[in-house]
């Protein structure tokens, strides 16, 4: 069985890696970090060393169990470009993903520049979605590093957005997600971020997906954006195409 997400925008969720640090503002109420905790006082064996960095190898192999087609977020609970995960275990990884090809893998890092650094040595599948995050103006210079991948289709998760995203460059960027914080201390979102960040997705004819208002009760302030929901996902969001 997968492991079935919560999160909007995808399906299941696969971690061969569990852990992080903190490295850029959007990391302060990090929900991984809570929920590792969790775990960890639950007595889950992958999480005995709580949110300290940890590698699975015995997770490797778990998407090739699942045989039906799905869009999977490879290490929610981690950065699969940390500077102490290895990159030969990046490279296991990757290799899975291939022979996964029935599987869409999103993987997500804030560490663009290993990204960068690393994109030649990797074997890019097609059924690989690359993206970063850049929660304020202070990280956009992400953006410029995944355009330098050779990624088929590369995304931006704008979340927790904590501030104005102006003039975006969002050549060679296939599809823009953006959120709101969530949960205990959840930073607020500004209305006029969230559109001004729509509208530029809207003239440069890129999915917009719009995940959550967020705040302390993310529920209640739900998804919608001047009336509707907001879905877009790039052409090839079908998982197994």
């Amino acid at each position: 069985m997968s492991t079935k997400s919560d999160i909007e925008w995808t399906e299941s969720t696969w971690n061969p890696v569990t852990g992080c640090t903190k490295i850029s503002a959007g990391c302060r109420h990090c929900y991984a970090e809570r929920l590792s905790h969790r775990l960890q006082a639950m007595g889950q064996a992958n999480y005995r060393n709580g949110f300290d960095l940890t590698l699975h190898p015995h997770m490797l192999n778990r998407p090739l169990t699942w045989k039906k087609p799905q869009m999977i977020f490879v290490n929610s609970m981690s950065d699969l470009f940390h500077q102490d995960v290895p990159f030969a275990f990046i490279q296991q990884v990757f290799a899975v993903m291939h022979q996964a090809s029935w599987h869409t893998f999103q993987v997500l890092t804030k560490r663009a520049e290993r990204l960068a650094a690393l994109d030649a040595e990797l074997d890019w599948p097609a059924n690989v979605w690359m993206g970063v995050s850049v929660e304020a103006f202070d990280y956009v210079y992400r953006i410029d590093a995944l355009r330098q991948t050779r990624a088929a289709v590369k995304f931006l998760s704008l979340e927790p957005l904590l501030g104005p995203l102006p003039d975006l460059n969002l050549q060679a960027i296939d599809w823009v997600i953006v959120g709101g914080e969530s949960g205990p201390g959840a930073r607020p979102l500004v209305r006029a971020w969230v559109t001004d960040i729509r509208d530029q997705c809207v003239a440069a004819q890129i999915p917009f997906f719009f995940k959550q208002w967020g705040g302390t009760r993310k529920k209640k302030a739900g998804r919608l954006l001047e009336g509707r929901v907001w879905n877009e996902m790039p052409r090839l969001a079908f998982a197994g195409t």
